[in-house]
């Protein structure tokens, strides 16, 4: 097979989706409908170059996006014209290979074996694109009557991507006419048989919210969702406060332990180490290593945070309950999880500690130790 580049035409301003950016820049998860997008093309070993086609006043935008996408097969952006095929044809004239694959930056659920597809249709064709029947009964209505019914059996809806030769398809849009809504269009107009191939229900179009709703639960079914659990208990001593979550509470005891002894740090810290199956704080700060000893908990939270980003997720959730009689956790609720969001970089709305009792049971019944509890969730980027 010959050279390919995938055009990602995203210079549109389309705000319908929501959030008052054009919507290929709003998120689902922690990336950009448009990111989502440049990654499903440069999963395919046979794409060799991808231009991005944006927005001007967009550029800012992109960078920030693309600093986070380490492939060398993402050429420098280009900046679109007024109309949709205006800006194909500046994506066309960037591209330097046999082959270019036209492709909405609004569509971000192209899966791996409809890419396979229209890859493959190169093969046999200069040209083909993706496209799927049409289901529905259609009819023709003019102001809200009904006029005809449109036999459905020769209407396919088309999709992208769709794919040319380079040379072909540059000539093709050098006497266009760039009122045109899809390249097929403009290869139809000058001569260039083009082929369908059977696309997929799941490569949608983002344009309302709707939509993006509907990409969210389709991109949520590949997402890497992971949950960990941590717990741990330290007992009570001799001293004058305890320190739960980096805050420090006036006690009659104080926690004992190699380190700190922050039982509620500790639990999360391991609920992270857990959902990243990393282990816990001991194989990581083992208390026979007098490094550690009286060492702040913050230095194993970091760690755990730092694992996360290495491993390549991020922490979407936290969630601890602290176990003891004394001291009232409510009060200091809110630090904690103002301290917790400072060392993790989570949302602090997407922090949850609270506190519980054992009804005077057991040993922190009686006032001998604290207990806590955390779950970590976590997702790949």
């Amino acid at each position: 097979m010959n050279s390919i580049t995938a055009i990602i035409v995203a210079a549109g301003r389309g705000t319908r989706a929501g959030s008052g950016v054009p919507k290929q820049y709003r998120k689902i998860g922690q990336k950009p409908i448009l990111q989502h997008t440049i990654e499903s093309l440069l999963s395919h070993k046979a794409i060799s170059e991808i231009v991005c086609v944006i927005h001007e006043d967009d550029t800012k935008l992109y960078m920030n996006m693309v600093t986070k996408i380490n492939d060398n097969k993402l050429s420098e952006p280009v900046h679109g014209g007024a109309t949709r095929s205006e800006s194909v044809f500046e994506g066309i004239k960037a591209a330097s290979s046999d082959y270019v694959l036209i492709h909405d930056g609004a569509r971000p659920c192209l899966p791996i074996d409809a890419l396979d597809r229209i890859i493959t249709g190169l093969e046999d064709n200069d040209a083909c694109f993706l496209a799927l029947p049409v289901a529905d009964t259609l009819w023709s209505i003019t102001k809200d009557k009904i006029q005809k019914n449109i036999p459905r059996n020769m209407i396919w809806k088309a999709q992208t991507p769709q794919a040319f030769k380079l040379n072909q398809i540059y000539n093709a849009y050098k006497n266009a006419d760039m009122s045109a809504t899809d390249d097929v269009a403009i290869a139809q107009s000058a001569g260039i048989e083009v082929k369908p191939i059977l696309g997929t229900e799941r490569n949608i179009k983002i344009t309302t919210l709707e939509d993006f709703d509907l990409a969210k639960q389709i991109l949520g079914n590949t997402m890497d969702i992971r949950v960990g659990n941590g717990f741990d208990v330290h007992a009570l001593g001799a001293g004058s406060q305890v320190v739960l979550n980096g805050i420090e509470i006036a006690h009659t005891n104080a926690l004992m332990g190699h380190s700190d002894a922050d039982v509620a740090m500790h639990a999360i810290t391991d609920a992270i180490f857990g959902a990243l199956s990393e282990g816990d704080i001991g194989q990581w700060f083992p208390p026979s290593d007098q490094k550690w000893k009286n060492a702040s908990s913050d230095i194993f939270l970091r760690k755990a945070v730092l694992l996360c980003s290495e491993r390549e997720f991020y922490i979407n959730h936290i969630d601890c309950t602290i176990i003891c009689e004394t001291p009232k956790i409510g009060p200091y609720a809110k630090k904690m999880c103002e301290n917790i969001s400072r060392i993790t970089n989570v949302n602090v709305e997407n922090i949850s500690i609270k506190a519980t009792t054992t009804e005077k049971l057991g040993f922190t019944g009686r006032n001998e130790g604290i207990a806590a509890q955390a779950t970590a969730t976590l997702i790949r980027k």
